[in-house]
């Protein structure tokens, strides 16, 4: 039977999500953000992100996929994307984990062609140790080692997304 140990406590995350919002905020000043959510493992961060970071505000979604089961296959496809045009906006990606990069590479790729004033991520998790390609990291929540993780909005074949911590996969 699998299980999942509790790795980041909720207020730990809300902490950090506080403290990341303050910066986003103190970094673009009064100006608008349009904060873009990554489907589907984002939607926790990303929701509690928005209401950390004072101000205007926006969001939009863009579905990306790249991981079966545990692994990353290593192919990026988009499966929803925006519905408004982000032309001179200040963007914010907003990311569950940064693992192999290949997914963000492909999403700063993808709307960097779009020509929004400002393209930057914000990520609650980073696992540079599985980096393959490098790729920008603005915001990051917390820096792991290569472990599996699920909760916060991650999930291993769309179970544990709503468990309010990040927890270690054991199988």
């Amino acid at each position: 039977m699998s299980q999942v140990d509790v790795f980041i406590e909720p207020e730990r995350i809300a902490a950090r999500v506080a403290d990341l919002g303050a910066q986003i905020r103190a970094d673009y000043g009064d100006e608008p953000i349009l904060c873009i959510g990554v489907l589907k493992g984002s939607i926790l961060f990303l929701a509690d992100l928005m209401r950390a970071i004072p101000g205007d505000v926006e969001c939009g979604f863009l579905g990306v996929s790249s991981y079966e089961g545990t692994e990353s296959t290593g192919h990026v496809r988009i499966t929803h994307d925006l519905r408004s045009s982000i032309e001179g906006k200040h963007v914010l990606v907003v990311e569950d984990i940064v693992d192999t990069g290949l997914t963000l590479q492909f999403l700063m790729q993808t709307l960097s062609v779009r020509k929004p004033k400002t393209l930057k991520v914000a990520a609650l998790l980073d696992k540079p140790s599985r980096r393959q390609v490098e790729v920008p990291t603005d915001y990051i929540g917390f820096e792991i080692e290569d472990r599996f993780v699920v909760g916060y909005g991650l999930d291993l074949d769309e179970r544990y997304r709503n468990l309010p911590y990040v927890g270690i996969f054991k199988a």
